[in-house]
């Protein structure tokens, strides 16, 4: 299991994914779920992967093997919008799926997903989800929250403090509770993680950080929210009496 998060804010993205990949209880690996396509000067274009291993593996292969080789069936450099991009991962999903499905199906799912995101220049930055059948939804303005992978355990945090106008270092706060919150939950999601704040308009990667176990930042953050909601549970006022005692020790409602 992995656990992949896209969120589009007006300020740009932010782009979080977990690097645990569980194959048994004793082969639990960390591998790269976050990936930057080749950078070129009009264009960044991030793949985020959760699923078979071996499939989104290959897809990524086939698209940095492809970039920049002029085929507009395959090349996500000689794409015009993101919308294309998205297409183009799509159809290669259903290819890799396509070929592995009669050998892989006996012993496993070949299925996985993507997070495509990205910004070609003249365009805004833009997030899609692209399914196992290799089609995709795309966040807008009134859900700019996509995941893929253990969505359940982080989702409620982003549902109540995020919106398409949050800041970016908000989306990156929320972003690193809503990992806390899953890691806790689940042992298949795990450090590190490896997290990009992109700026519209940047067209750069630079700020690709890993974050691990002992990250300084990681550590206040969490050692900091479960304080403060510890103290916000013991400030709230208690539950009014709907159970009342009564004689005989049962309870009377």
């Amino acid at each position: 299991m992995t656990y992949c998060l896209g969120i589009l804010v007006e300020e740009g993205l932010l782009l979080a994914s977990d690097s645990r990949s569980n194959a048994g209880f004793d082969q639990i690996v960390e591998v790269t779920k976050l990936s930057l396509l080749p950078l070129a000067p009009d264009r960044i274009v991030a793949i985020q992967s959760a699923g078979n291993l071996a499939t989104t593996q290959t897809v990524i292969t086939m698209l940095r093997e492809a970039f920049g080789g002029g085929d507009p069936a395959l090349d996500v450099k000689a794409c015009k919008t993101m919308f294309e991009v998205a297409q183009i991962v799509g159809e290669q999903l259903r290819v890799a799926i396509a070929h592995d499905r009669a050998f892989v199906t006996p012993y496993g799912d070949p299925g996985a997903s993507f997070l495509v995101s990205g910004q070609i220049a003249g365009h805004p930055p833009r997030l899609f989800q692209i399914y196992s059948a290799g089609n995709f939804v795309e966040a807008t303005d009134r859900a700019p929250v996509l995941q893929i992978g253990e969505t359940k355990y982080g989702k409620p945090i982003l549902d109540r403090a995020l919106t398409s106008s949050s800041s970016l270092e908000e989306a990156a706060k929320l972003a690193m509770l809503s990992f806390d919150a899953t890691i806790r939950s689940n042992l298949s999601v795990g450090l590190p993680l490896d997290v990009l704040l992109y700026r519209a308009n940047s067209f750069s990667g630079a700020s690709l950080v890993t974050v691990r176990s002992d990250d300084p930042y990681w550590v206040a953050l969490r050692e900091s929210y479960s304080v403060g909601l510890k103290g916000l549970i013991d400030s709230l006022p208690p539950p009014p009496q709907l159970w009342r005692p009564i004689d005989g020790g049962s309870i009377e409602r």
